[in-house]
């Protein structure tokens, strides 16, 4: 059976939330290993192990407890570093120098090495010593400003955007950009990826398009942004929605005899601004005439771009499978089952990683290894 793409790879991730997490986890479904530095708990690597933490994205991982302020652990983790792949630092600028773990020292143990730092802000601007999160990123990046309703604040979308996309994935990309580049010069370096940059160039489009008559109105009044009316959601009559995207004529004609309305009337306004309201009243008070499952019978197989907004809960429900969102044929990523892409049980601080150590180094408890404080730190062997 063909390997995934990134068998062998192994990644050392330090815990945090969300956007690295994202990252580690495309690695490990498409083959790599990785392990999860932990803080120390007194349950860790013992029979039963502690509550797992909040990160939910765990798939295929495994973790190991270290105290990161003991002499021990930090030596526990340089070992570890001079023999893997990837390391992802999910820190704010210094704290890996303040832990002992600069990259230029770590890059002296181990020129191979691939470190991934994310940041939120960049590392160098007015916000780079501050906390935020996804929507502070946005903010800055001026993408936030581009989203939402006209008349209403800016909107952002979950955390999605700056997070996962601009951060998590973009990261991702970065160790990807390393990871080619060392086939070819034999040597690891540094990648800095911050959600700032990564969403800004998501946003790239949008910030063209300003210059343009595609996007130069206010928010909210432009062809993709909730202001054309073939271009929105739409509520039914039993409370549900429908979406629809008819932006070019002949889909939007389509769309226009599904509903049944007046198809050559509409289409003649089409380009009428001033009508625009009217049009999106008329298609308001058509999908609120219907419930969604008869509209999604009217327009199944059709091509008036007009598609149901399911509910998460449905398409489980459902048996919906989830996939990875890229195949690679000839190499496949690792298949999610049938709960792997709906459920997530989290992970505990030592879970799985005394056996990673073990696979990676051949480590073993008590020869190698011993946990003080909750935390493991490698034994000296050759004090033995």
């Amino acid at each position: 059976m063909t390997k995934p793409p990134l068998a062998g790879l192994r990644v050392v991730e330090l815990a945090g939330l969300a956007p690295a997490p994202f990252a580690s986890l495309l690695l490990a479904d498409y083959g790599a290993s990785v392990l999860r530095i932990d803080r120390p708990h007194p349950l860790a690597h013992g029979s039963i192990l502690p509550e797992p933490t909040p990160d939910l994205l765990v798939r295929r991982k495994s973790s190991i407890a270290v105290d990161l302020k003991s002499p021990g652990g930090v030596a526990l983790v340089q070992s570890i570093l001079s023999q893997v792949d990837v390391f992802l630092d999910p820190f704010r600028p210094g704290v890996l120098e303040a832990l002992s773990l600069s990259p230029d020292s770590l890059l002296a143990r181990n020129p191979r090495l691939i470190i991934a730092r994310l940041t939120g802000f960049r590392r160098d601007g007015p916000y780079a010593s501050m906390a935020g999160h996804d929507i502070n990123y946005l903010a800055v990046s001026g993408v936030l400003s581009q989203l939402g309703r006209s008349g209403e604040v800016p909107y952002a979308p979950a955390n999605i955007l700056a997070d996962f996309a601009g951060g998590g994935l973009m990261c991702t990309f970065g160790v990807l950009l390393a990871l080619i580049e060392r086939t070819t010069s034999g040597k690891g370096q540094v990648v800095e990826n911050n959600m700032v940059d990564g969403v800004s160039y998501l946003g790239s489009m949008m910030r063209f398009a300003r210059k343009t008559m595609f996007w130069n109105r206010s928010r909210g009044e432009n062809l993709l942004d909730g202001g054309c009316p073939w271009y929105d959601v739409y509520e039914c009559k039993d409370g549900s929605y429908m979406a629809v995207g008819a932006l070019e004529p002949q889909f939007f004609r389509q769309l226009l005899q599904g509903l049944g309305l007046p198809v050559e009337d509409i289409l003649s306004r089409r380009d009428d601004r001033a009508a625009w309201a009217k049009i999106r009243d008329l298609l308001r008070r058509r999908f609120l005439e219907k419930p969604r499952k008869a509209w999604e019978e009217i327009f199944a197989d059709s091509d008036a771009c007009c598609t149901p907004v399911l509910s998460q809960r449905e398409l489980e429900d459902a048996g919906y499978q989830q996939r990875l969102p890229t195949h690679t044929k000839r190499s496949p990523g690792l298949d999610l089952g049938v709960e792997e892409g709906w459920l997530s049980d989290g992970m505990s601080a030592g879970e799985g990683g005394l056996e990673v150590l073990h696979q990676w180094f051949g480590w073993k408890m008590q020869r190698h290894l011993k946990v003080v404080n909750g935390g493991l730190i490698k034994i000296d062997t050759a004090m033995l």
